[in-house]
């Protein structure tokens, strides 16, 4: 075959988005004859595409020289730009400044009033925000856009629009900030900006809807880009952190087979890109976690500890399925005392109050969820309104208050289904079930964990869903002829109103053992709280009121 035929059908495929074909075609066509400034930019496009990304670094770069050589400074100031732009995300901000200042030089050199003008203005908007100048990013950014919109040049303004909007966010405009990183993605779905401009703004833009829990709208997008790609199968639209985040939607829908396997091609791409995979790792150990199998999940948390990433709280929430309440405590209680981001401490203090229950400490986890509705009055998204609700009912439950919990967790439930979050919406109808069975509506309760029941096996859930099969199986009639000796001791040690350690400390046992004991008398007594376990207690007298 004859060079001009691949360099023709190599255009071809280009601009049908045949990325696959037009790199093989376009690189034989190369290989036979030097290809110029503009298919040696087509064909470095097509190599980030399909994932050659040291290809793409060299042959852009070759690009750059060739629209030099040709007199031509503002192609090669473009193509400067995206050098910079492929190595600020690659976190290579040395080179990205130096082709970053080429670009620039060139332009001042020609005194062209043109498109890569505003290009330039990227780079400068985000370092930036980088730098924590986040106003003068917004202005920035905004001069880029409008530089964009009066080139019709699409790909810059959604661009700009994206990095507006993320840093209008972060100066508390959340509303005109979401309306603009919205206004990138319609551009993106819609097939008007470029391939490569597609998943740089589709990472962006899911980056800030995790950074206030924006699930629902982070699940939209997500959808509607996998559409769009699904036009162009040899697109590599994510790389490293994108896949990540894509990996989070999956294992948030209860994709946890292609979850898995997403995760897993994460490690893999940020290993050959030089970067920590901490996060995937982590990732795969939630699922591992999810799924019962916990010596795969023990050494997933501990490459994502290796890697940089705390295993918290995933790694507490393995020991607590397993017994291991004081190491739980003790590993949430000194992460939360680390971490001072209101977004960073949600999920652990969500899960530091399923721990504090555990073992008794009421007071610590009233707190603990006071400061979860905090957060979620500051964030205002549905998610961390849910987080809050069910936080807030776990504790009333445990206090004694069924009819408040109830409330609470039922709002909870409900967006949870509206943003389709299955093993959140399995969770929390456990607790509703409990707190069916507190106010006396035993069947109502049953219909409750029998919801939680399908959605844990369709999940897989293994460790939820034997926890589960032990309060369906349950009787429902309280009876503590059920109960060892050492139960009942424990019972009234709990009625007198000791906690777990104390407990420990009296009868010379360990803390997980008493932990233990509470597990069981819950079981068999269909308890849910340390309440309603003394309520029980005196009702059958187990122990006796003080006389005032």
């Amino acid at each position: 075959m004859r060079a001009p035929d691949d360099l023709v059908r190599g255009r071809e495929a280009y601009a049908r988005r045949a990325w696959k074909d037009a790199f093989e075609l376009l690189n034989a066509a190369d290989h036979r004859a030097a290809l110029d400034g503009s298919d040696l930019h087509l064909l470095a496009t097509a190599a980030f595409l399909t994932g050659h990304d040291a290809d793409c670094d060299v042959t852009m770069t070759r690009a750059f020289h060739a629209f030099v050589a040709h007199g031509d400074p503002v192609r090669a100031a473009r193509t400067a730009f995206w050098l910079a732009f492929m190595h600020i995300h690659t976190g290579d901000a040395a080179r990205a400044g130096g082709w970053t200042s080429r670009a620039r030089r060139l332009l001042d050199d020609c005194g062209d009033d043109c498109v890569e003008r505003g290009y330039l203005l990227v780079p400068q908007a985000l370092q930036l925000l980088m730098d924590g100048h986040v106003p003068a990013a917004q202005t920035t950014f905004g001069e880029a856009a409008a530089i964009g919109d009066r080139f019709c040049d699409a790909d810059l303004a959604s661009l700009a629009r994206m990095g507006q909007g993320r840093a209008l966010i972060r100066l508390g405009e959340r509303a005109r900030g979401t309306m603009l990183l919205d206004e990138a993605m319609v551009a993106v779905t819609a097939g008007e900006v470029s391939s490569v401009i597609a998943g740089t703004v589709y990472c962006s833009v899911i980056s800030a809807c995790f950074e206030r829990y924006d699930v629902g709208r982070a699940q939209e997008w997500t959808l509607a880009l996998s559409r769009w790609c699904a036009t162009q199968p040899d697109l590599v639209a994510y790389r490293g952190e994108c896949l990540v985040y894509r990996v989070e939607i999956k294992l948030l829908r209860g994709e946890l087979p292609d979850a898995l396997q997403d995760a897993r091609r994460a490690c893999e791409q940020l290993a050959l890109s030089g970067m920590r995979a901490g996060s995937a790792h982590y990732l795969i150990a939630e699922i591992h976690r999810l799924h019962g199998r916990i010596a795969e999940a023990e050494e997933a948390y501990r490459l994502a500890s290796a890697a940089g990433r705390t295993p918290q709280p995933g790694l507490a929430l393995l020991w607590l399925a397993q017994g291991r309440l004081d190491a739980a405590r003790a590993a949430l209680g000194r992460v939360v005392g680390e971490t001072r981001e209101p977004r960073a401490r949600l999920r652990l203090l969500d899960a530091y109050v399923d721990v504090l229950l555990a073992s008794g400490d009421l007071p610590a986890a009233r707190a603990a969820a006071d400061e979860i509705a905090s957060i979620a009055s500051a964030l205002e998204t549905p998610f961390v309104n849910a987080v809050s609700a069910r936080a807030t009912g776990r504790v009333c439950l445990a206090a004694g208050d069924a009819r408040a919990a109830l409330a609470s967790l039922r709002r909870a439930s409900t967006i949870w289904h509206d943003i389709d979050v299955p093993y959140e919406i399995g969770r929390v109808h456990v607790h509703i079930g409990l707190a069916c069975r507190e106010l006396g509506d035993v069947d109502g309760g049953r219909l409750e964990l029998e919801t939680s029941r399908r959605v844990f096996a369709q999940l897989g859930a293994a460790t939820d869903l034997e926890r589960l099969e032990a309060l369906l199986h349950s009787p429902t009639s309280r009876t503590h002829d059920a109960l060892t000796a050492r139960e009942v001791e424990v019972l009234r040690l709990i009625a007198s109103g000791k906690t777990n350690r104390r407990i420990a400390t009296d009868l010379h046992i360990s803390e997980k053992t008493v932990a233990r004991h509470v597990s069981n008398i819950f079981t068999k007594l269909n308890l849910s709280s340390r309440a309603a376990a003394t309520a029980y207690a005196f009702k059958h007298q187990l122990v006796r009121a003080e006389p005032t």
